[in-house]
C-alpha cells in the first residue's frame, strides 16, 4: 500500500483520535505495498521449485516456474561456463514437473505429475518418470508403457529406489508399476499385476527384473548397495478398500527370503506399530518410527532375524518426525524435530559442525537444508531460508572450505524487507496455551493493526517457523498474522491430535477463535478490521469459526476449503481409502453441527471463497454448495474458481488472480480503502 493506503490509514486513527473518549494513537504510519504489488510479488511460483546436484558435483538441474502453470527444467555447467541452460518446457495445466535427479553426469531422471479425469467424472492422480540428456536431447520413457490392451489405467509411474547399484554407468534400481492386459487375440500380452523392482538403463530404457510384481506391494527399500531389503504390503478388505494396517517384510543379510516383522522388541521391551524407512547395510538395521511415550520416536532394529531395537532420538514435548539423508546412497545422517523452530540432529559429527558453522556464518541464523551432494559426498548442495529469507541455494566445497551462493530460491522477493515471525503461545478458554507464530508487518511495534488469523491445513499438520508467501504478502499489505497449531494438529504428540479436528472440531475451531480474541486483547488487532483466512482445513476452520461465534471476524477468506463432513465421506467413494476416509471423519451429530454450509444462516461477516476444479483433496463441490447455501441465506459471498487446477493453486496467474481478490475483499469489508 503506496500513498492511498498510507493516507486512508492515517485518516482512520485521526478520527479515531478526534472521538469522545479516544485514545490518541502514536503509532508510525507503515510503509505498505500496494494491493497489486504485493499480489504480484507474492503470488510468483518459486524460482527453485526442485534442485539436484550432479554425480561429480560439477553440474545443478533445477526445475523453475515458468509464466502462468509452466516449468522449466535447466541446467547449470559450474565447471563450464556457469550459464543457464532451459532444456525443457512444461506447458501442460494437468500435469507438472515434479522433480528431476541426475542419473550420470549426462543424464537426469524426471518426474511428471498430474490429475487425470475418468469418463465417469472421478479425478485420477498420475506420475512418470522419464530420462533426458542434459542438453534435453533423447528422451526415453521409464515407467511402464500404457498399451491399449490394458485393463486398467496405470497411475504409478514409479520410484526411484536406489542410485549406482552397478558398476555400469546409467543403471538405477525402480519400482515400476504392471497392469495385466488383455490377451485375446495375442500370446504376448503382460499378466503381471503389481508394484515391482527392476533395474533400468537410463539410455537405452532395457529392463531386468530384481523384484516380480506384487499387487499388494505399496514400498520398497534398498540399502546403499542396491539391494532390496524391505518390502512394504497394504492391506485390504473384502471389497477392495484399503483397511489401514500394513505388513512390512524384510530380508536378512545376503538372502532373498521375505520374513515379517513381528517379535520386535525396543531396548528390551516388546512393540508393534513400527514403521521402517531406510536400511544402513553396513551396520545391518533398519532405521525408522515408532511411537514412544506419545510421540513419534527414531529407532534402528537390526535385520540379523532377532529384531532387536534401540531408540536412536526421542523427545517427550514433540515428535521427532523424519530422517535426514544425504547423498547418492541416500545416507541417514540425523533426524529432525520442530519445536519453536525445526531443528536437526545429525548423528554424523562433520556434518553437525558443519550445519552448526553455517548457521552462524549465514545472515538471521537460518535453517540449513541439505538437497543434494555429489557421489564422494566432498560437494554439498544446500539451502538457507529463514522467516524473512525466503532461501538462498549455496554449493560447499569441503576439500577448498568455499561457500558459494547460486541462485535464490525466490527471484523476486530477494532483496525486499519481510515480517519477523515470532514464537508465541495464547491461552484457549479451557486455559491450554496454544502455540502459535505471530508474524508483524517489517518496522511495526504490533499495536492496533489489522490482522488475519491463520490457521493451517490438514489438521493433521501443524505450521512451523520459517519463510511462507501467504503470511508474508499479508504483513507486506500492513496486517499482523497469527498462525494458531490448534488442538488436532500433528506434531505434538498423541494427546495434542486427540480425536482428530474433524471428529473435534468444536476442540480445534475453539482454539482457533481464541487466537483471535487473543490478538484483540493484547491489543495487536483492531476488533473492527480483524479477519480469518485459511486453506484447505484451514479454509473449513475460517468458515466454521462464524458457526461458533458470529461477530468476531469481520471477513472470512477460505481456499479449497471443508464445507461439509459429509461431502468428505461420499467424495471417497470410488476410491480405495474410502473406509479409511469414513473412518477418519466418523459419524454422529458432529457431522450436522461440524458442516458450515449446513449453518449459512447463522453468518454474520462476508465470505470469499476460491477453488481448482481438479482438487482431489477437496472437490470443488464443496465451494461451489458453499457459495449457493450463503447465496440463498441472503449473505454477501465472492467466489473465484480457476479451472484444471489442483489443490496447490500452482499457478502464478491464478494465485496473483487470487491475492489480488483477496486484497480488494478485505480492504473493502475491514473498511481499510484500499
Amino acid at each position: 500500500m503506496h500513498a492511498a493506503s498510507k493516507q486512508s490509514g492515517f485518516r482512520a486513527r485521526m478520527m479515531a483520535a478526534l472521538l469522545p473518549g479516544a485514545m490518541l494513537l502514536a503509532n508510525p504510519v507503515l510503509a505498505q505495498d500496494s494491493n497489486a504489488d504485493a499480489a504480484r510479488n507474492f503470488g510468483v511460483r518459486a524460482t527453485v521449485l526442485d534442485i539436484s546436484l550432479s554425480p561429480s558435483g560439477t553440474k545443478i538441474a533445477y526445475i523453475a516456474a515458468g509464466p502462468e502453470h509452466s516449468e522449466v527444467i535447466n541446467v547449470i555447467d559450474l565447471a563450464g561456463d556457469a550459464k543457464i541452460v532451459s532444456v525443457l518446457k512444461n506447458t501442460e495445466k494437468i500435469g507438472d514437473f515434479a522433480w528431476c535427479e541426475w542419473a550420470t553426469d549426462m543424464r537426469l531422471i524426471c518426474q511428471v505429475a498430474g490429475m487425470g479425469k475418468g469418463t465417469d467424472g472421478l479425478l485420477v492422480p498420475f506420475d512418470r518418470l522419464f530420462a533426458i540428456n542434459a542438453d534435453g536431447t533423447e528422451a526415453k520413457m521409464l515407467s511402464q508403457r500404457d498399451s491399449f490392451r490394458a485393463l486398467g489405467f496405470n497411475q504409478n509411474g514409479g520410484d526411484i529406489v536406489a542410485f549406482d547399484v552397478t558398476d555400469s554407468q546409467g543403471e538405477v534400481l525402480m519400482t515400476r508399476n504392471y497392469v495385466p492386459e488383455s490377451d485375446i487375440n495375442t500370446r504376448l500380452a503382460n499378466s503381471k499385476s503389481g508394484l515391482g523392482v527392476d533395474l533400468v538403463d537410463v539410455t537405452t530404457g532395457r529392463t531386468r527384473t530384481r523384484e516380480a510384481a506384487d499387487d499388494g506391494a505399496l514400498r520398497y527399500v534398498a540399502d546403499e548397495r542396491g539391494q532390496v531389503r524391505i518390502k512394504v504390503r497394504a492391506l485390504y478388505d473384502g471389497t477392495g478398500n484399503l483397511t489401514g494396517e500394513y505388513v512390512y517384510l524384510y530380508r536378512t543379510p545376503g538372502s532373498t527370503s521375505w520374513k515379517k516383522f513381528e517379535k520386535l522388541t525396543v531396548d528390551g521391551t516388546p512393540i508393534s506399530g513400527f514403521t521402517p524407512i531406510a536400511v544402513d547395510s553396513a551396520r545391518n538395521v533398519a532405521y525408522g518410527f515408532i511411537t514412544k511415550g506419545g510421540y513419534d520416536a527414531v529407532v534402528e532394529v537390526l535385520l540379523d532375524g532377532s529384531e532387536a531395537g534401540k531408540v536412536v532420538m526421542a523427545r517427550s514435548d514433540v515428535d521427532v518426525d523424519a530422517l535426514i539423508r544425504i547423498g547418492r546412497k541416500r545416507r541417514v545422517v540425523g533426524a529432525t524435530y520442530a519445536t519453536e523452530k525445526r531443528e536437526i540432529a545429525y548423528f554424523d559429527p562433520e556434518l553437525q559442525k558443519l550445519a552448526a558453522g553455517l548457521a552462524k556464518a549465514l545472515p538471521d541464523t537460518p535453517l540449513i537444508n541439505i538437497v543434494g551432494a555429489s557421489s564422494d559426498e566432498r560437494r554439498i548442495l544446500l539451502i538457507a531460508s529463514s522467516d524473512t529469507q525466503p532461501g538462498m541455494v549455496y554449493l560447499f566445497d569441503k576439500d577448498k572450505r568455499s561457500l558459494e551462493p547460486l541462485l535464490p530460491v525466490r527471484a523476486e522477493l530477494a532483496e525486499k524487507a519481510m515480517g519477523p515471525m515470532k514464537p508465541v503461545t495464547y491461552p484457549a478458554a479451557d486455559g491450554t496455551q496454544i502455540p502459535a507464530y505471530l508474524t508483524l508487518p517489517p518496522g511495526s511495534d504490533g499495536k492496533n493493526l489489522p490482522a488475519v488469523v491463520l490457521p493451517h491445513g490438514g489438521p493433521a499438520a501443524r505450521d512451523e517457523w520459517g519463510f511462507d508467501w501467504l503470511v508474508q504478502y499479508f504483513t507486506a499489505r500492513g496486517y499482523a498474522v497469527l498462525q494458531p497449531n490448534y488442538r488436532g494438529s500433528a506434531g505434538y504428540g498423541e494427546a495434542w491430535y486427540g480425536r482428530n479436528g474433524f471428529k473435534a472440531w468444536d476442540v480445534a475451531i475453539g482454539d482457533v477463535n481464541d487466537a483471535g480474541r487473543w490478538l484483540m486483547k493484547e491489543g495487536i488487532a483492531r476488533p473492527d478490521q480483524l479477519a480469518i483466512v485459511g486453506w484447505s482445513y484451514g479454509g473449513y476452520a475460517a468458515l466454521q469459526s462464524q458457526v461458533l461465534d458470529p461477530a468476531l471476524f469481520k471477513a472470512v477468506v477460505a481456499i479449497a476449503p471443508v464445507v461439509d463432513l459429509g461431502f468428505l465421506a461420499d467424495d471417497a467413494r470410488g476410491y480405495t481409502n474410502a473406509r479409511l476416509v469414513q473412518e477418519y471423519i466418523g459419524e454422529g451429530p458432529h457431522i450436522e453441527a461440524g458442516s458450515p454450509r449446513r449453518h449459512a444462516a447463522k453468518f454474520a461477516a462476508p465470505v470469499a471463497l476460491f477453488h481448482g476444479t481438479r482438487d482431489l483433496n477437496v472437490d470443488v463441490r464443496h465451494a461451489r454448495a458453499m457459495e449457493k447455501a450463503l447465496k440463498g441465506a441472503g449473505k454477501p459471498v465472492v467466489y473465484r474458481e480457476y479451472e484444471d487446477l489442483q489443490h496447490g493453486l500452482e499457478d502464478t496467474t491464478a494465485r496473483v488472480d487470487m491475492l489480488t481478490t483477496i486484497g480488494a475483499f478485505l480492504d473493502e469489508h475491514l473498511g481499510r480503502g484500499g
